[in-house]
């Protein structure tokens, strides 16, 4: 059915801001499930205060310098002032669920034998072990920063850690900031067992410094009495870089990262029962005004240590590891080249172990067959193995060409080091186009058989990471296939010469067709729907707030087609209106893994379309970013990607609905199977790898 309706007002659009907030909330219901084991549940609010932390640095941040914008001429964003006191609101609200849930699972651990207390709750045993652990480990990192009369002290404040505003009442009232040194020191401290080891006591760092706090200043300061108070500043994460030409890359993405140090504060938490009078002088001295969000909160900041809260008690009180998968396709051959020659291989992180990635690019390295390996590095690990095995292939004599993404936010000094390193090892190191992130994951490799230089290509929906690896679930495609790989290696053509026309055939490469092909899949299925045939999209994505693609899906909902999305965070698009998106229905996933494919499914009239691809559904990743998605053409694993999804509208307990409100409303069970989607799926791929589907 055709039907004619005027394009969507600006109020059919949910707020991204708001959205992502919504996102966040599901995290915290995850905190809240009892499903999960105890430990698990303390460690999402460590998630969930890290990602607010960032929620703050770059969205919010964002929203006030628009404000500031207000002052200009030819401008108006009356909304930003509203859409900044809704933010503020439903931080507000989250702020105090996280409370009454941080309180509950605290009275959930005693049930277990393990106890978070206040010092002022220990026995004369107990604090006197820490009397002495405070004088002989803590102390020594003691740095306060004393205040003195009309200095701004915003520039002083690291706004990645937790800071004490301290107060020393005297005559003349002393003030200071002391930093919490998590950084050096873990901050939740087991105390030794004092009569059963059964019974396990953690104490956090914070309460310790706390409770001898005196103990800091009394060598230099007179005081009658002294009180101590949390707070946290969070800062614009943006940073400017300028186009001087004499200056390099490098050295211009160091100077921005120091920007971003001493950059505008956007919001400050502080603990609410500080008196207004310390408040007062707190503000003064960090610059605070009126645009910033002043949110009073409970004792402890930084929350995000907690997700790496010990396990002090028994095994069932974590998640139990799966064990990753070994792919069969890799297995049965000695060389990662032929097994990829026999057919294209798809793995699924975290259920597939990435050491197959990690040995594909190994094996590269030495095959004395290969001549060229060039691969986008976004984000990766620490230690890494992938960067020793570029090295390795450097010191074989290979052509190694590494994209370094300097812009990757808040890995970019990693990234600036990896560059250096890579490039005194004599490798190519290419540095992007300065106006698109490279955020694609490729990786090629040029081998020698049979006197032709054939072209290997890995194309995937996640970093070449191997800690994230274990806990984002993402597609891996390894392929000999010649068109594909031939286009992923004109990628690498592209970045390094942009000036040029490219063309891509199968690939979707943005900024140069991939919203062009989005667009063009979308209306074939309009087309069949309007013919009185089958027409159905399914998506899979991270994001889903440019509005031309939302635009889009109303009108093919409107159509007919029947369109089901899974969306891990931001959701602009409203779906269940009725005669205007009744045809659109869209859960979320928030589970033990971070959901974070990108997967396209286009019913094409029985004959599925199948795509993965690095980038969301947001302009930015349209139009702003080099991204690369690719189509799957073997039937099995066009298959196995369709069951994956089929498995999470399945799920019936971790599954939300995303509504027109975003109230988060858990998928209803009904008479339904109790599927969890995630564990469901880790079944699936075990199955899989072990049947004979690899021929």
């Amino acid at each position: 059915m055709n039907v004619s309706t005027p394009a969507p007002l600006a109020h059919n659009y949910f707020a991204k801001e708001l959205s992502w907030l919504s996102f966040n909330e599901r995290v915290l219901q995850e905190a809240k499930d009892p499903v999960n084991p105890i430990i698990e549940r303390i460690r999402f609010l460590g998630i969930f205060s890290n990602n607010l932390d960032e929620f703050f640095r770059v969205r919010v941040a964002d929203i006030r310098r628009r404000i500031l914008l207000n002052n200009l001429p030819e401008t108006n964003f009356d909304e930003d002032e509203v859409l900044m006191a809704a933010v503020q609101e439903k931080v507000l609200e989250l702020g105090k669920k996280f409370n009454q849930i941080y309180q509950q699972i605290l009275l959930d651990m005693h049930e277990h034998n393990i106890h978070v207390v206040l010092p002022d709750e220990l026995s004369e045993y107990h604090l006197n072990w820490l009397k002495r652990f405070f004088h002989d480990h803590v102390l020594q990192h003691m740095a306060p920063i004393l205040l003195t009369e009309n200095i701004d002290y915003s520039d002083h404040i690291n706004d990645t850690m937790t800071y004490l505003f301290v107060e020393m009442i005297s005559q003349k009232n002393h003030y200071a900031f002391l930093e919490i040194p998590t950084d050096r020191l873990n901050r939740f401290i087991v105390l030794p067992p004092e009569k059963t080891r059964r019974h396990k006591t953690i104490v956090m760092l914070d309460d310790v410094i706390r409770y001898f706090l005196a103990d800091v200043f009394n060598s230099f300061f007179e005081f009658s009495s002294i009180q101590g108070y949390s707070i946290k500043l969070t800062r614009d994460a943006e940073y400017n870089l300028d186009d001087e030409i004499e200056e390099g890359l490098l050295d211009r993405m160091s100077k921005g990262l120091k920007q971003r140090v001493y950059a505008e504060p956007v919001r400050l938490v502080f603990e609410q029962n500080m008196p207004e009078e310390m408040q007062r002088v707190m503000k003064k001295r960090l610059g605070i005004t009126t645009h910033d969000a002043l949110i009073p909160g409970g004792r402890y900041r930084n929350f995000r240590d907690f997700i790496s809260f010990p396990n002090v008690g028994r095994g069932y009180l974590e998640n139990q590891p799966l064990p990753a998968l070994q792919s069969t396709a890799f297995g049965k051959h000695p060389s990662v080249f032929k097994a990829i020659s026999e057919q294209d291989i798809l793995l699924y992180y975290p259920y597939h172990t990435f050491n197959h990635m990690l040995e594909f690019v190994r094996q590269a390295a030495f095959d004395p067959d290969v001549t060229q390996l060039k691969i986008n590095i976004y984000r990766v690990a620490s230690k890494s193995r992938l960067i020793s095995s570029l090295l390795n292939a450097a010191k074989n004599g290979k052509k190694v060409t590494v994209m370094v993404e300097l812009k990757a936010r808040f890995d970019e000094q990693n990234n600036i080091e990896w560059a250096k390193m890579l490039s005194e090892a004599g490798i190519k190191v290419l540095m992007g186009i300065p106006a698109l992130k490279v955020h694609s994951k490729l990786c090629v490799v040029h081998r020698k058989e049979q006197g032709h230089i054939v072209k290997y290509a890995h194309i995937g929906t996640g970093n070449f990471n191997e800690k994230t690896a274990k806990i984002y679930t993402d597609f891996s495609l390894f392929t000999k296939h010649p068109e594909l790989s031939e286009e992923c290696d004109t990628v690498f053509r592209y970045i390094e010469s942009s000036y040029r026309q490219y063309h891509f055939e199968h690939l979707m490469v943005s900024p140069i067709n991939a919203r062009e092909k989005i667009g063009r899949l979308i209306k074939h299925e309009i087309k069949a729907a309007n013919e009185g045939k089958t027409a159905k999209i399914t998506l899979k994505i991270n994001n889903l707030v440019d509005k031309e693609l939302v635009d889009q899906l109303y009108e093919a909902g409107r159509a007919g087609v029947k369109i089901r999305i899974i969306v891990r965070g931001m959701c602009s698009l409203l779906p269940g209106i009725a005669k205007f998106s009744d045809n659109i229905r869209v859960i979320s996933i928030v589970d033990r893994f971070l959901e974070h494919p990108r997967v396209m499914v286009f019913h094409n009239q029985g004959d599925p379309q199948v795509y993965i691809s690095s980038a969301d559904w947001m302009t930015r990743n349209l139009d702003h970013r080099i991204e690369v998605g690719t189509p799957i053409f073997d039937p099995k694993l066009k298959q196995v990607i369709i069951d994956i999804l089929e498995m999470h509208f399945k799920d019936r307990m971790k599954a939300r609905v995303i509504d027109a409100e975003q109230r988060n409303s858990y998928v209803r069970r009904g008479n339904r199977k109790k599927i969890r989607s995630q564990i469901a799926i880790y079944d699936l791929l075990k199955k899989w790898e072990n049947t004979d589907h690899h021929v």
